[in-house]
């Protein structure tokens, strides 16, 4: 899912705005859902996330949803236990008739896709040197930096081994899946070591000194679209008083 989103962010038509405009945009909408009742505003909230990320941002339908299904997966599972009760009378409905948990699948949901919204119409590397103009400390920055490009490192060694495996038909049956992803983790583990050690030698060959120096595109700030997103901010939360 990260390379999914990473290529969805890289891609897309919000690849060139600020990340100042996203940034308050995705944050504000979290700061709504955290702070404003479930109902009516988390729902609203997720509403407009949902809004601009499929109609403003032009994520694909198809794509959008399978970012949110493991969250939303977590949320529910969550959510059911909140919304039964066990006693001697057995597995009941909880004596707020699951108000509760609606409530956390709205405030969970929004906020999941608020934050979801920003990582996919906002690479990686751009939201590092956000965090970098903001004062985080470099240490910081450079195993985030590190960290990001390892993954997509394993995920290239766990593809080349599968589509090995497959060749060979190690997937052909519950048995041969099994042994063969056992195989899988056993063999990623060493490249993973190898893959890091090689990384390591080539950035001292580089002459890496402790900081990783990534390009800076100047993008402007549009004062218009600052006005609309903290207008779209006031209208939800006084839409939420007003419902409420």
């Amino acid at each position: 899912m990260t390379l999914h989103m990473d290529r969805l962010a890289q891609g897309g038509p919000w690849r060139q705005r600020a990340l100042a405009e996203k940034a308050v945009l995705a944050l504000g909408l979290l700061g709504l859902a955290l702070v404003l009742p479930p109902w009516p505003g988390a729902a609203l909230v997720l509403v407009a996330a949902w809004t601009s990320a499929l109609a403003a941002a032009r994520i694909p339908w198809g794509d959008w949803l399978r970012l949110n299904a493991a969250p939303l997966g977590f949320v529910l599972t969550g959510a059911a236990a909140v919304a039964v009760e066990i006693g001697p009378d057995g597995i009941t409905l909880a004596a707020d008739h699951g108000r509760a948990a609606l409530a956390i699948v709205l405030r969970a949901s929004a906020a999941a896709s608020c934050l979801l919204l920003l990582a996919a119409t906002t690479p990686t590397p751009d939201l590092v040197q956000g965090l970098r103009r903001l004062g985080l400390p470099v240490e910081l920055i450079e195993i985030m930096l590190l960290t990001w490009r390892f993954i997509f490192l394993l995920q290239d060694a766990a593809a080349s081994i599968r589509n090995a495996q497959e060749a060979r038909l190690g997937w052909h049956g519950r048995g041969r899946s099994l042994r063969s992803l056992g195989l899988l983790i056993a063999q990623l583990l060493p490249q993973a070591m190898e893959r890091a050690r090689r990384l390591e030698m080539g950035m001292a060959a580089r002459g890496f000194d402790g900081t990783l120096r990534l390009a800076r595109p100047h993008r402007r700030v549009s004062a218009i679209s600052m006005i609309s997103i903290i207008s779209l901010h006031l209208v939800l939360a006084g839409t939420c008083l007003w419902l409420a």
